[in-house]
């Protein structure tokens, strides 16, 4: 409150500077802060999106590698002779257990001296030369593969007896291929294509010794059609050079680069100087795309990373964080710019501004305290032509008004004692019709006219429970009592054509209720109904609660009325207050004074209660009409407000009887 104060206190002309400059400086501010923003994250999205775009193309090219080793697999599981391998009815370069007793020594020379103690032209020696050709044919085969794809460093075939075909590899050692891990994981997965990654600790190698951390292995066991049985195992070990052909010409920034790894987060390629050694698995979760920072080495990287389905692989892009902020920083140095600019100027044009506004503003001021003393002479104002200056006329006008309405002050004062003078007396007409009525009362019971004793009374109590000494709620039993009083004139009105039925159970007397809605609605019931109808007729009202709503139900056996007149009622119920300003309006019309009194009620209710509560309306030609009005239950004035919500057991409550409104007159 302090600051606001302050500023109140300060003089016009500060306060305009002050505002001036809030208006040219606060939007500056939040334009500037709203373009770094949003260069901000369109930059960060641009990034996003192209990097995921490059690791998307690392990710096609090695799936598009792994695709055609899978091929490979498939070709050389469909060879005829290498099917012959399968089912061990062919030589292989390394064997185990062809022979019962045989060790692995022996084993190894006779692979590779199969003619040896072989007599020359016997069967034997030309099923071993077939063999030996045979085994020629798939090295062959297998070497149009290398030969076709250089990245492959080598392709080694086993058979679930152990024997092996290779045009590059071989065994280090005598120990059986079907014990190797990889031949294990390949013969669980049967069928399906597997990419190990880099080997490690097995028992193969090759001619040109590649390293393991220079090979990359995918293997494939295939299964007899029928049985399901696995076979044997295909094993393709892949140069890392093809590997890093798609990985290593693609820069991220100014020092970011992509690197591979498997499933398990362990390295397939990274760079010679990578910005992190390695990455833990965790940091990926368990999505396979997305984006992470983290702080490695002292500084803080960004990692974009895409998981292969086909591989399992992950493609990460790795780049400083800073790297993608240098645009922000520049455009940011542009704003800062601009927003010192437009405060240098908003101060300039604030001073001129401010002071010639302020300035006739002062003088005005001046004239104004005079005006304050009681000198209300007109003064002479400057022919400016802007807000100012037709302020200060606007001030001349003003004090020739002020003289005039003070003159016309003093009038209205006199007028206004006048008015409450007279409505002071009109209060007095009432009461003294009462007393008229009452003396006429006691005049004609003196003189034995009891009807006319009667009509008279019941007329005093209909004039005293209508005006109910200006309360808008009544209690329900002298809403009877006043409906009691008005059947008992109409009766001696129309005598014998008339009976009348009044139902209303004495425990909900004491509700309060809208005062006067039962009599616009009888009222209808005797000219509309009975009197239209030919001989006596009867009107039953009724009351009842249900449902939490008490119902105020007045049924007569009269006429009716048509479907068409029954709709028009209907709508004009749902818009009473439209409806009676258009009867207003359009006097002289077959409907006019017709459920005047209805279309009050359904007024009064609507605006007190709400639309869930009114008048519902049934009628059929020749045979009656029934009125229903929904009223809240309301015990005491306090829930005039909130309809009371009455549920069983509760009856017994509806205590506390009140006293009768007799309109006790003067």
């Amino acid at each position: 409150m302090m600051p606001r104060l302050r500023l109140r206190n300060m003089p016009l002309r500060y306060q305009l500077m002050v505002l001036f400059l809030l208006f040219g400086i606060v939007p500056s501010l939040g334009l500037g802060l709203l373009v770094n923003w949003t260069v901000e994250r369109i930059i960060e999205r641009q990034v996003e999106n192209h990097t995921m775009q490059l690791i998307g193309k690392v990710n096609e090219a090695l799936d598009t590698k792994m695709e055609n080793l899978q091929n490979m697999t498939y070709l050389v599981a469909f060879n005829p002779d290498i099917g012959e391998f399968w089912k061990g009815r062919t030589l292989a370069d390394g064997h185990a257990g062809h022979t019962s007793g045989a060790t692995p020594e022996n084993q190894g020379k006779q692979a590779q001296q199969p003619l040896l103690n072989q007599a020359p032209g016997s069967k034997q020696a030309v099923s071993s030369v077939q063999e030996q050709d045979t085994l020629y044919k798939m090295k062959q085969f297998l070497q149009g593969f290398t030969t076709l794809y250089p990245e492959i460093a080598g392709i080694l075939i086993v058979n679930e007896k152990g024997d092996y075909i290779s045009n590059e590899m071989y065994a280090r050692s005598t120990r059986s291929l079907t014990e190797e891990d990889w031949y294990t994981q390949a013969a669980q997965h049967a069928g399906i294509f597997t990419v190990l990654g880099q080997p490690s600790h097995r028992n193969v190698t090759t001619h040109v010794r590649y390293k393991d951390s220079e090979i990359v292995s995918v293997v494939r066991s295939v299964t007899d059609p029928e049985t399901g049985h696995v076979l044997g195992v295909i094993m393709i070990d892949l140069k890392l050079r093809a590997v890093s052909q798609a990985a290593r010409d693609v820069t991220l920034g100014k020092s970011g680069y992509v690197m591979v790894t498997d499933a398990k987060g362990r390295s397939v390629y990274m760079p010679d100087m990578p910005l992190i050694e390695r990455i833990p698995p965790q940091w990926f979760g368990t999505e396979d795309s997305g984006m992470f920072t983290r702080e490695a080495g002292g500084r803080e990287l960004l990692f974009m990373f895409r998981a292969s389905e086909f591989t399992g692989w992950r493609t990460v892009g790795v780049f400083p964080a800073r790297e993608s902020t240098l645009e922000v920083r520049q455009i940011q140095f542009y704003v800062v710019c601009f927003v010192f600019i437009v405060c240098l100027f908003g101060l300039t044009a604030s001073l001129r501004l401010s002071s010639s506004i302020a300035q006739p503003i002062f003088r005005l001021m001046s004239y104004m305290r005079k005006a304050e003393t009681g000198d209300l002479t007109v003064r002479q104002w400057s022919e400016r032509g802007d807000e100012i200056g037709m302020l200060g006329r606007s001030f001349n006008r003003m004090l020739e008004q002020i003289r005039r309405l003070m003159l016309l002050s003093e009038l209205r004062e006199r007028q206004k004692r006048d008015a409450e003078l007279r409505s002071l007396q009109e209060h007095i007409k009432p009461h003294f019709l009462y007393n008229t009525l009452d003396t006429i009362h006691w005049m004609a019971r003196k003189n034995g006219a009891d009807d006319v004793s009667d009509m008279v009374g019941a007329l005093s109590r209909l004039f005293r429970l209508g005006l109910s000494k200006g309360d808008d709620f009544i209690p329900l039993r002298s809403e009877v009592e006043h409906i009691t009083s008005y059947m008992q004139i109409q009766q001696t009105r129309y005598r014998d054509r008339l009976r009348w039925e009044l139902n209303v159970p004495d425990e909900l007397k004491d509700l309060f209720v809208l005062k006067l809605m039962l009599q616009p609605v009888v009222e209808n019931a005797i000219y509309h109904g009975i009197k239209a109808r030919r001989g006596p007729g009867t009107i039953c009202v009724e009351a009842k609660a249900e449902d939490g709503k008490l119902l105020l139900t007045v049924r007569d056996d009269g006429a009716g009325m048509t479907a068409e007149r029954l709709c028009e009622l209907r709508e004009w119920l749902e818009r009473p207050l439209e409806a009676m300003e258009g009867r207003q309006k359009q006097k002289g019309v077959r409907t006019n004074g017709r459920s005047y009194g209805m279309l009050n009620v359904q007024a009064r209710i609507r605006l007190s209660f709400g639309e869930e509560y009114g008048i519902t309306l049934d009628s059929k030609e020749g045979t009656g009409t029934r009125v229903t009005i929904t009223h809240p239950l309301l015990l005491d004035m306090a829930q005039l407000k909130k309809p009371y919500d009455r549920g069983e057991g509760q009856d017994d409550e509806i205590q506390g009887n009140r006293q009768r409104d007799n309109g006790e007159s003067d």
